[in-house]
């Protein structure tokens, strides 16, 4: 029966991707995928010959339909982003939610994606957690953080290379200076790295090591955060 299969692929080491992921993409009728170009490096690396075509965030909303009907005619699809599991911060949500207004069947296999690895290196708590993604740019983005400013679970954000010490300015200013929080660098790639301490540490240390790759940004909810953890610990016990 014809399906939409989202499929995560590895954020960095090629070799995070699972054996189900190989076997779904090289069954599929069709591979969809942000960029072709990336994607096609990984579909050689498995020997993966599936027919691919482009679905980014410029041409989903005029495409959707078409592929909705395609599926519905029988095919069998398969939707990949360039890294990470799509819909979170990348394409897949509208492709998705046509799909199941459509009565098609929707498989979101387990893998890959950033935000989980990064929450767990940061050494916060993380049985409660807020992911937030990109902030607005420009506008909403101050009503945003103003928003979070009491936020007692780990926050999660993505940023990129090029605003990260703006941002961090910025978090000073919400959350305070003394506020843990860390950095997490091109995870599971050749130079993953994780970098720990208050936000003004951060801020001071990027200012004078220019921040390069993706950026996972964690950030320590507010000190309720870890007497709520208590209690609840408190309570399982008892």
């Amino acid at each position: 029966m014809s399906k939409l299969y989202i499929v995560p692929t590895p954020v960095g080491n090629l070799e995070d991707i699972t054996l189900r992921a190989i076997r779904i993409l090289k069954e599929a009728d069709l591979i969809l995928a942000e960029d072709t170009r990336t994607s096609s490096v990984l579909l050689k690396r498995f020997e993966i010959g599936t027919h691919m075509e482009a679905h980014h965030k410029f041409n989903e909303h005029k495409t959707v339909e078409n592929l909705r009907d395609r599926i519905l005619a029988g095919s069998t699809v398969a939707l990949i982003s360039d890294a990470g599991t799509p819909g979170i911060s990348d394409p897949g949500f509208l492709l998705v939610r046509t799909c199941v207004e459509a009565g098609i069947e929707v498989e979101t296999l387990p893998g890959p994606t950033a935000l989980i690895p990064a929450l767990v290196n940061s050494g916060f708590p993380c049985d409660r957690f807020c992911f937030e993604g990109f902030l607005p740019v420009k506008k909403g983005r101050q009503t945003r953080l103003k928003a979070l400013a009491g936020e007692e679970r780990t926050m999660i954000f993505y940023e990129s290379p090029f605003r990260l010490v703006k941002t961090l300015g910025q978090f000073i200013e919400v959350f305070g200076p003394e506020r843990p929080a860390s950095v997490s660098r091109e995870i599971s790639k050749l130079h993953d790295t994780t970098h720990r301490g208050t936000l003004q540490e951060l801020f001071n240390y990027f200012i004078q090591h220019e921040p390069k790759g993706e950026i996972v940004l964690t950030v320590k909810g507010g000190k309720t955060n870890e007497t709520e953890r208590e209690r609840r610990e408190e309570e399982t016990l008892d």
